[in-house]
């Protein structure tokens, strides 16, 4: 995290205060679930190998006719039975076509980082209905650049055989 000093020590006699905050938390995990799971891709069954993936003009030959958004990967790969009265963390501004599940879903709040979009029909539709559906939004605001996970911060001693831990043996002298 840009918060933590450099040659920092963790003083186990004194409460942390480098927490992050929920938002900050819950982003995080946003972007990093982005990395594997919520992100855009080509509904089950349907190959980006074979469907288009790029932008075109020919809208059949563009990606946007086949390509589903975070947003709905999200909403319908979930981890429970329900996302009502949830909030949901995303890059973008949610466009309509997303908005609409949302809505659909329950889901009271949507925080952002970009409304990049945000001049577009298609984003300015989003914005009605979910204000009309009473679904509040916010854009957040990063009190850090990045945050760092550093697995090194682990007593590798005490850990099974792994590449990491093997990789760190041979780095020592």
């Amino acid at each position: 995290m840009d918060s933590k000093p450099e040659n920092s020590t963790i003083d186990t006699n004194h409460k942390r205060l480098d927490y992050l905050e929920w938002d900050e938390y819950f982003m995080a995990v946003a972007f990093l679930a982005a990395k594997r799971m919520g992100y855009n891709g080509m509904p089950k069954g349907c190959s980006d190998d074979v469907f288009p993936w790029g932008k075109s003009s020919n809208k059949l030959k563009s990606k946007y006719l086949y390509v589903c958004h975070a947003e709905t990967n999200a909403i319908l790969n979930k981890n429970a039975a329900s996302v009502k009265n949830c909030t949901m963390y995303v890059a973008l501004f949610p466009c309509n076509e997303c908005a609409k599940q949302i809505i659909q879903s329950g889901i009271k709040k949507v925080v952002y980082v970009s409304d990049k979009h945000g001049h577009k029909n298609s984003t300015i539709a989003s914005k009605r209905m979910l204000t009309a559906a009473g679904v509040t939004t916010h854009q957040y605001q990063p009190k850090n650049k990045k945050i760092e996970i550093d697995f090194t911060e682990v007593d590798w001693d005490q850990l099974p055989s792994t590449p990491l831990k093997k990789a760190k043996q041979e780095e020592s002298p």
